[in-house]
């Protein structure tokens, strides 16, 4: 194909258009970068320029000069628009609508009422449990049956317990008075220094537990609960609280603070609280970090933990030495109870009479 041909003439005339076009073309250029003519503008603007320049209390001159930074400021903030829109393309061109799905797609399905604790239902069939006649004792065998399947059939990773109303009422109650403590794990075989810098024969790791309480789950039915027309439930058959308690290694805390990672999350489900009496509780074991990169999920036999089964329920136990004093702590001692909850007030309420060799005692007798 022959593109077409043109005579000298034409290439003479095209070339005269191209350079009075050109021209154009810059003159056009710097108007826009250097602004129309001044005498042209002021004439055209100089009243309402003089009267803008009064209103504001400026001279004619750095009424320009303000308007001129503006204009700058003004391209700036243009130039780093469209740098933000390059760098995140697919960000800004998503429509609202296409936005809103995405995060609703990407919120995890696991809690339906906006509590951050995993719902029992997740983790039982609590819809079979509520339509066949199931006692306490029998509900509390198939948690523990459960749990001892978990992790590939050793059960590592998880403990449980069940707790009678009772007592998970007067734990609720001192935990929210007193959410903060400490519990020692010993270590045998050597020696060690407490925080405070005193010598004990048995070594102990510290661990700092802290409590945290959310709202209480849905009662449970046989038919599932509706979340969205059911009745709120009256103070007299709401259920009470669901609870967790982190358990931190004390070192790691002071390093860290909210950021350290916790080795051990027991939680309190209250959902048979008024069914059956009884609050079941879930202790999850942190998994390494080495298991946690190796496999989806620590369900296999050579999963490793941050913790050891032993020390885990040794803190669930703490829990129940430190927060279970008073008249309806029948199980322990009056003289056991007394003591505990001497420490945890001096913890809380007096500080500088906190005695980390009386805590390593107490832990010691009652063990």
């Amino acid at each position: 194909m022959l593109w077409l041909q043109s005579s000298p003439a034409t290439l003479h005339l095209h070339a005269i258009v191209c350079r009075r076009s050109a021209g154009r073309y810059f003159a056009v250029a710097r108007w826009i970068h250097a602004g129309p003519s001044t005498p042209l503008y002021e004439s055209k603007y100089a009243e309402r320029l003089q009267q803008k320049a009064q209103e504001q209390g400026l001279e004619l001159t750095e009424l320009r000069t303000r308007a001129k930074e503006a204009a700058r400021r003004k391209e700036v903030a243009n130039v780093k628009s469209a740098r933000l829109s390059q760098a995140h393309p697919q960000r800004l061109n998503k429509s609202p609508s296409e936005m809103v799905r995405s995060k609703v797609s990407g919120t995890s399905g696991v809690r339906k009422d906006s509590s951050p604790v995993k719902a029992l239902e997740s983790i039982i069939n609590v819809q079979r449990l509520m339509s066949t006649p199931h006692t306490a004792e029998q509900i509390s065998a198939l948690w523990t049956t459960y749990h001892a399947s978990r992790t590939a059939g050793t059960g590592r990773g998880f403990i449980c317990a069940s707790v009678p109303i009772k007592l998970y009422n007067r734990m609720l109650a001192i935990g929210k008075q007193y959410p903060m403590f400490v519990i020692p794990v010993p270590r045998e075989g050597s020696s060690a220094v407490s925080p405070e810098g005193q010598e004990s024969a048995v070594a102990h790791e510290f661990y700092f537990l802290q409590w945290d309480f959310h709202a209480p789950p849905l009662p449970p039915s046989a038919t599932g609960p509706d979340l969205f027309s059911r009745v709120p439930p009256s103070n007299a058959t709401a259920l009470p609280q669901t609870a967790t308690v982190l358990f931190t290694p004390l070192q790691e805390y002071k390093l860290r603070q909210s950021f350290a990672t916790p080795y051990l999350i027991l939680t309190f489900y209250p959902d048979f609280a008024q069914t059956h009496g009884i609050v079941l509780l879930r202790g999850e074991i942190t998994p390494s970090a080495a298991t946690a990169a190796a496999t989806p999920s620590p369900g296999t036999p050579a999963a490793r933990f941050l913790l050891s089964q032993i020390d885990a329920q040794l803190l669930a136990m703490g829990v129940q030495k430190f927060y279970l004093w008073g008249n309806e702590s029948e199980d322990s001692s009056q003289k056991g109870d007394q003591k505990a909850e001497k420490l945890l007030r001096q913890f809380h309420e007096r500080p500088e009479e906190f005695n980390w060799a009386d805590l390593l005692e107490h832990a010691r007798l009652t063990s």
